[in-house]
């Protein structure tokens, strides 16, 4: 099978936290190529990854018609998913891409079909499809084993948000480059795993966003500027199948990394999966009648454990599993997160 030469857009904290690490690490993947606006950062990672001066640009075009580039790895701002996209699907490279894909439906659309015109594979980097303990608790409700699915509680929280905590205007507090807060940048995340582990989607939402500091400091520290996105969003939601679901997201959880915990009510027993409770760490707890009905933390398979960009390494090839997100989820989840925007403005329920 072909090695795919990778060319990485965006050389920011997820970049190098998750997408180039797993890039170098997988056997069927090579990093060629990089480009980021700030050239600062784009000489210091190019020396750190070996790529030489005529393989890095600080313009994506240059990047997507470098012929050593057989697919692209998009994680910039929100406001150039859909431009970057639709760049690598026209030259018809395959593209990987941070969520929320898009800003808006609209633009998820006209993605959905550049993409399906030009005949190029997708993925949306919707990153807790890949942890163990998600992809268990998946197959646990999917064999049937707790009956039908009554409920299921969603919360996201991260600390970074506080006030305490003192940080500035980042472009994720700014609706024009990331279209919502915490709502795309942590909602959409628990929105699509919801949906990942029942199998189930959204038929309506009805929401409560806010803002609770209005106004950062700018990152070249003279003044302030105006935040103009969500801080939270709690969330009620419709599902297929009888669910009824909750969500709470937030920014502004003290003591709280990245942590997340989802609990699922069947009618034959219950899940609960955690992350970060111990940092770092995902685990799945069952309570039902094979453990007398107490929460016993199981064991997680081994086939459970997959790696998120060698997985974007089998969609180019061909064998995915059929569990990684694909364009068309990334449209799904852009008319959730607008339904649940406008349900906060209108004060009402959305049918989606």
């Amino acid at each position: 099978m072909a090695v795919y030469r990778i060319g990485s857009v965006g050389l920011g904290g997820i970049s190098g936290g998750v997408h180039i690490p797993g890039i170098r690490a997988s056997a069927d993947l090579k990093l060629t190529a990089l480009c980021d606006i700030d050239e600062k950062r784009l000489r210091e990672r190019a020396e750190a990854y070996g790529i030489p001066e005529d393989h890095c640009f600080t313009d994506y075009r240059d990047l997507i018609a470098c012929p050593d580039v057989d697919a692209v790895d998009i994680s910039t701002p929100n406001n150039v998913h859909f431009e970057i996209a639709a760049a690598a699907a026209r030259a018809g490279k395959p593209y990987g891409i941070e969520k929320p894909v898009t800003m808006d439906t609209a633009e998820a659309v006209e993605l959905a079909k550049i993409t399906k015109d030009a005949g190029v594979a997708s993925m949306i980097y919707f990153s807790y499809r890949y942890k163990a303990a998600a992809r268990y608790l998946r197959s646990l409700l999917l064999s049937g084993r707790f009956g039908a699915i009554h409920h299921v509680s969603m919360q996201y929280y991260q600390a970074w948000g506080l006030r305490n905590a003192n940080c500035p205007l980042v472009w994720r507090y700014v609706k024009s480059v990331a279209a919502s807060g915490a709502l795309g940048d942590l909602g959409c995340h628990g929105l699509d795993l919801v949906s990942f582990v029942t199998g189930q989607q959204y038929t309506s939402v009805v929401s409560h966003l806010g803002t609770i500091v209005d106004e950062r400091r700018l990152p070249n520290g003279e003044g302030t500027g105006k935040v103009d996105v969500d801080d939270f969003s709690n969330i009620l939601a419709e599902m297929t199948g009888g669910i009824s679901a909750t969500f709470q997201i937030s920014r502004f959880n003290y003591g709280r990394g990245n942590y997340q915990r989802m609990e699922v009510y069947g009618e034959r027993g219950a899940l609960v999966y955690h992350l970060d409770r111990i940092p770092g760490v995902d685990e799945l707890e069952i309570a039902d009648e094979s453990t007398g009905g107490k929460y016993v933390t199981v064991e997680i398979p081994q086939e459970m454990h997959v790696d998120q960009m060698q997985s974007f390494a089998d969609v180019l090839q061909g064998r995915g599993d059929g569990l990684n997100a694909t364009i068309d989820d990334g449209v799904v989840n852009e008319k959730l997160l607008d339904g649940i925007i406008l349900s906060s403005e209108e004060k009402r329920w959305i049918t989606l």
